[in-house]
């Protein structure tokens, strides 16, 4: 009678275990079973059971895909291995594949017993240690075993000839320099029939050809035509069942033969010379209407593209690709968009030809279709097609999917902006992106219209009606009404009075209430943001002076924000109501029209080469340097000048004194106070003015570079008076104290009372130090000291590229001891060019608590990319000048 077996003992089969396993419905019964089967395992090695090792390997590699811990069985695989029998090898080379990988030490046991039977008698013991070889090959395994596998490259059975093929693609992997052994067994691999083996030759050659210029040079000139009369063979080769693949006789070796043949092509004349003919042959008698013959078309056409210049081919492969477009196939539109975007560089004009195709799919139903189609239109952008381009693109826009519409948005504004041929064409095409996803439009765009717009002197009327008009049509988008609401300020009476009107204009009218009209509209609209509102407010300000008959009404909406929760808008309200109420002798010159900004500096700007001056909080009316008649170019003006609009040097100077003038906008008693050059104000004066402005703590500093004209972050510049604070966000906290005010406070507004200046007091001067130098960059570090303030240090950091190619990406980074205290500036630029006319420079403030007693210590690290790779240098830097 049998006996009933223990199901997790080692007699159980695999079939038993996974069907207990399968039956589990928690994991943590699923566990259980695991556990125990696990233990029954353990107790079956450690008395060394014979019989049944094979199973419990079998058991260990289920256990192990379900991901279980089975280092314990590992020597298991070593024993079956080492046995004598095909079965128990079988079993121990797959557990060898699955339980151990090369980094294992254990893995060098095995070695031994890999040679023996890679000359063994049994072609199939051979194959099963190729393929365990093949998969789990270190490079020491590849460097004792390399000698057998090379002779097996001959063997008699073409399996082991396949088999030892795929190997020895293992071996020069881990081993480039064993690449020179296998040239000529792998190009004897070349003449073979058989097509396992020949498409296993031909991918050896391929890797051999990546590690080993010699091997390239090898087979392009002993190779070349053999391979050519191989493909040709394939193409014309009749129907064979063996090989037959949707009537195509064997895709594969198709494939992987023109992927050699591009290997070899590149970057030589005559190897792509000899395979022209096949190409073109190739290219001609594909069948596009199954799926295998377009992968042989489409890997012809990478191959074409990536031989020496052949312009007939290459027209030839883009045709290929524009038919492609056609198919109903997304993955086959995908990859010929892919396959454009690369030959855009070799052949533009033949990418051009297919261009009505292209655009059809940026309006296909496939959203990564659609995106890669749209950076190809991006790619084929020229001043002979903008305008037709840029009009499908927008017409596009009105209908596309609320996800694409950023990605489109960004691409027409930089069209646009790129290729616009005047500038009523540029605001003409902006105003309908900014009617139809002024949402999507990023706030840069927006500073590049209005720079636009002030320089376009001829066509401030036409904006404005024309933004007028949008904004009846769209008053939802928050990028149109910012542009809107600042133009209408600037230029409201030209909207009323028609002025400058156009020829292909229609006339508009419009009066003074209905332009007002619009602002509230703005300002009270719920989704319109604080900079939105801002805005509205400064434009509110300047109409109040620009239509006196809707003055009281103007101030009424004004002053529904003095409550306003937010601070900036409370704080505008209360000035521009007391401005509006009190001060209307004065009103014409605090808003007069703003000056032509420069956009040159603005483009730079925004390309990040250009130091950026100092801004305000919020509002378009600040943010670029402006041109005295000398051509030197000042920074910005102060923060209050700003907020008001007063940063000309032609505005008119009111006929009363600076403290006069102060004193009746404010309305407080500053008599006391700044009577000459370098004294400070009077307690009493100041007192009252910082609790009228609210401001009686310091402003913020930031170190990051103002954007644009809509910035909402203060530039590094330390105020020289309380009114610096005046339009600084009251929210904003405190990093950095106020230096004291060394000028009187009127100075602020630009001459209204000149006083004589101070000489400038410069501290001790100090050698400039190369602070590291390398092969590749160097830098170096001027110095200076504040005057008063020993303990501070500003270093002035140069860094110069030494090497022949362009940096990108360029990071300088820096750290000091805890007794130093370090803030670094943000640098010129990311991009460092080559030569040493060409440099980025960086300033780092440094203060030293040790003064007297410590030297400043820096430990740094540049970080850049060269030609895409990424590249790290480090170092320390203790050779400071004394007394710093």
């Amino acid at each position: 009678m049998d006996t009933i077996m223990n199901p997790f003992s080692s007699g159980t089969r695999l079939r038993d275990m996974i069907r207990a396993i399968r039956a589990c419905k928690t994991a943590a019964e699923e566990r259980a079973v695991v556990r125990k089967e696990c233990a029954a395992i353990r107790a079956s090695i450690n008395e060394n059971d014979h019989d049944y090792r094979h199973r419990n390997l079998a058991k260990l590699m289920f256990i192990q895909m379900l991901g279980y811990p089975t280092h314990f069985g590992q020597m298991e695989c070593l024993k079956l291995i080492a046995s004598s029998g095909f079965p128990e090898k079988r079993i121990g080379y797959l557990g060898l594949m699955l339980l151990l990988d090369e980094r294992q030490e254990v893995l060098m046991l095995v070695t031994n017993s890999l040679k023996q039977d890679l000359n063994h008698t049994n072609q199939y013991i051979v194959g099963l240690a190729l393929c365990a070889l093949g998969n789990i090959c270190s490079a020491e395994m590849a460097r004792d075993l390399a000698p057998e596998v090379e002779r097996l490259l001959q063997f008699r059975d073409p399996n082991i000839r396949k088999k030892a093929a795929l190997c020895s693609i293992r071996i020069i992997k881990k081993v480039p320099d064993l690449a020179e052994n296998f040239i000529n067994a792998a190009a004897a691999l070349l003449k073979e029939k058989h097509h396992g083996v020949l498409i296993s030759g031909v991918q050896l050659c391929i890797d051999l050809c990546r590690v080993s210029s010699e091997a390239l040079e090898f087979f392009r000139k002993k190779c070349m035509d053999a391979l050519v009369k191989t493909l040709k063979d394939v193409v014309n080769s009749p129907y064979t069942p063996e090989y037959d693949i949707a009537g195509i006789a064997d895709p594969f070796l198709h494939i992987r033969l023109l992927k050699l043949l591009r290997v070899l092509g590149q970057g030589d004349a005559d190897a792509s010379d000899a395979m022209n003919d096949i190409l073109a042959q190739v290219a001609t008698k594909a069948d596009t209407n199954r799926n295998a013959g377009n992968a042989i078309l489409y890997e012809c056409v990478e191959t074409i593209m990536s031989i020496e210049d052949n312009g007939g081919l290459r027209v030839l492969a883009i045709n290929i690709l524009g038919r492609f477009l056609s198919n109903r196939d997304n993955n086959i539109r995908y990859v010929a968009l892919n396959m454009l975007m690369k030959a855009i560089s070799v052949d533009t004009q033949a990418v051009q030809r297919h261009r009505a195709t292209i655009l059809e799919c940026v309006k296909d139903s496939d959203a990564s279709i659609r995106k890669r189609a749209l950076e190809l239109i991006y790619l084929l952008v020229n001043e002979s097609n903008v305008k037709p381009l840029t009009k499908e693109l927008i017409d596009y826009l009105e209908v596309s999917d609320q996800e694409f519409k950023g990605d489109l948005t960004a691409k027409i504004c930089s069209i646009v902006e790129k290729f616009s041929p005047d500038k009523i064409w540029y605001i003409d095409q902006m105003l309908k992106v900014l009617s139809e996803a002024g949402n999507f439009v990023k706030v840069e765009v927006c500073h590049a219209l209005i720079v636009v717009i002030t320089n376009a002197t001829d066509l401030h009327g036409y904006a404005v009606r024309a933004l007028y008009k949008a904004f009846q049509a769209s008053d939802e988008q928050e990028s149109l009404t910012r542009v809107a609401v600042w133009c209408v300020g600037e230029y409201g009476d030209m909207l009323v009075n028609n002025v400058g009107m156009l020829d292909l204009e229609d006339p508009v009218t419009v009066t003074e209430s209905d332009a007002v009209d619009l602002v509230e509209t703005a300002i009270k609209r719920h989704t319109s943001d604080a900079t939105t509102k801002a805005m509205a407010l400064v434009a509110l300000l300047k109409l109040s002076s620009r239509f006196p008959s809707c003055s009281e009404r103007i101030k009424e909406i004004v002053v529904q924000h003095k409550g306003s929760f937010l601070l900036e808008l409370q704080q505008r309200s209360l000035e521009f109501n007391s401005i509006i109420e009190k001060h209307t002798n004065i009103r014409s010159a605090l808003v007069e029209r703003m000056p032509v900004l420069d956009e040159a500096t603005f483009s730079g700007r925004r390309a990040g080469s250009v130091p950026t001056a100092v801004s305000t909080s919020t509002g378009p009316s600040t943010g670029a340097s402006l041109k005295v008649p000398s051509g030197v170019s000042k920074p910005a003006a102060a923060p209050l000048v700003d907020l008001l609009d007063l940063s000309s040097d032609d505005n008119p100077v009111p006929s009363s004194s600076g403290s006069d003038f102060l004193q009746d906008l404010l309305g407080v008693d500053l008599s006391p106070a700044a009577t000459q050059s370098g004294t400070q104000p009077s307690k009493s004066g100041t007192d009252v003015l910082l609790d009228l402005l609210s401001i009686g703590s310091p402003v913020q500093q930031s170190s990051s570079p103002v954007a644009g004209i809509f910035s909402s972050n203060q530039a590094t510049k330390a105020p020289s008076s309380p009114l610096d604070g005046l339009t600084s966000p009251a929210t904003q906290p405190v990093l950095a104290a106020s230096p004291p005010a060394a000028s009187p406070i009127i100075d602020l507004l630009d001459g209204l009372a000149p006083a004589p200046s101070i000489p400038e007091k410069n501290g001790p001067a100090y050698p400039s130090i190369v602070a590291f130098e390398s092969s590749s960059l160097r830098i170096m570090f001027d110095f200076s000291k504040p005057p008063g303030n020993p303990q501070s240090t500003v270093i002035q950091a140069t860094f110069t590229n030494l090497s022949s190619n362009n940096y990108t990406d360029f990071i300088f980074q820096a750290a000091v001891p805890k007794f130093l205290q370090l803030r670094l500036d943000p640098a010129s630029g990311n991009t460092l060019p080559t030569g040493a006319n060409s440099n980025v420079t960086q300033t780092l403030r440094v203060t030293n608590s040790q003064h007297g007693k410590k030297s400043l210590v820096m430990r740094i690290r540049i970080s850049y990319k060269v030609s895409g790779k990424d590249v790290l240098e480090e170092g320390q830097i203790s050779h400071f000048p004394r007394d710093l």
